[in-house]
């Protein structure tokens, strides 16, 4: 009679650990994980942009719209420039990532502060990336399993790109280090991302103050009727004081630097 071999540990083995009965240790392993990486590269804190991963570069767009030129339709050539407008957004995210990332490297400290951190898609989320990277720093993708994105992009320092499961584990890392947020033009998952930030500070479950920029305030006051909602007594007129609008780079980099070094540098949150 053989003798009867013994299955795998069960902290090896792959059917149990996927298995419903192992959910809280796949909730736990997306907390101790990143904290573990995180930990290991002395990174601090961060500065998180949220935005479209739809949109692409300037070079991108100028080439697909010279690509299609020769006998483009109309509803095609219509979808080309309206890329290459949108483009602005990808090119003033890389920008703003860059100064960000050269003034946060200025700083003397033995820890990494205020590193750019996306979602590490495309897009926006590219554009954040890619402007750190260009200023030779770290730079973080918080990388998750859905339609129109993912697999990390290309700028990410790779011990840095993260793949999560849970839509909310992934949003705890995005808020538990940030000490400021920019806020690109986007669709759902941006709203989504927003609104739930604001709800947290605004409901004080977020103790910490966090300076938020909306960038480009002619987008947002379309997309959402804020006075409305104050009018409407939905929300406080001093919630709107939760954010700032910013139409230009240097706006943003002058309000994110001056906030986060009264707020944290010299402040309570440090």
């Amino acid at each position: 009679m053989s003798e009867i071999q013994p299955k795998k540990h069960f902290y090896s083995d792959a059917e149990f650990y996927t298995s419903p009965e192992a959910r809280s240790l796949r909730i736990l392993s997306e907390y101790l994980g990143p904290r573990q990486r995180f930990s290991r590269n002395h990174i601090e804190d961060t500065i998180v942009f949220f935005g479209s991963a739809r949109l692409v570069s300037k070079q991108k767009a100028e080439q697909a719209l010279k690509k299609a030129s020769k006998s483009p339709s109309r509803q095609m050539r219509k979808k080309l420039e309206h890329d290459l407008t949108m483009s602005q957004y990808y090119e003033d995210s890389k920008a703003l990532a860059k100064k960000l990332t050269y003034w946060s490297k200025k700083r003397k400290n033995s820890k990494h502060r205020y590193i750019i951190t996306s979602g590490g898609g495309p897009g926006i989320m590219e554009a954040a990336n890619r402007g750190a990277s260009e200023a030779k720093g770290l730079t973080i993708g918080l990388n998750i399993t859905v339609p129109h994105e993912q697999s990390g992009n290309k700028w990410l320092t790779p011990e840095l790109c993260m793949e999560f499961h849970y839509f909310f584990m992934r949003k705890f890392w995005f808020l538990y280090q940030a000490k400021a947020m920019v806020i690109w033009p986007g669709g759902y998952g941006t709203m989504d991302e927003l609104m739930e930030s604001l709800t947290l500070i605004q409901s004080k479950k977020l103790r910490k103050k966090i300076p938020i920029v909306m960038y480009d305030s002619d987008f947002w006051n379309n997309v959402i009727n804020w006075n409305y909602l104050v009018d409407k007594g939905v929300i406080s007129k001093s919630d709107l004081n939760l954010f700032q609008f910013c139409d230009t780079v240097p706006d943003a980099f002058n309000f994110l630097t001056d906030k986060i070094t009264k707020t944290h540098i010299q402040g309570p949150n440090f």
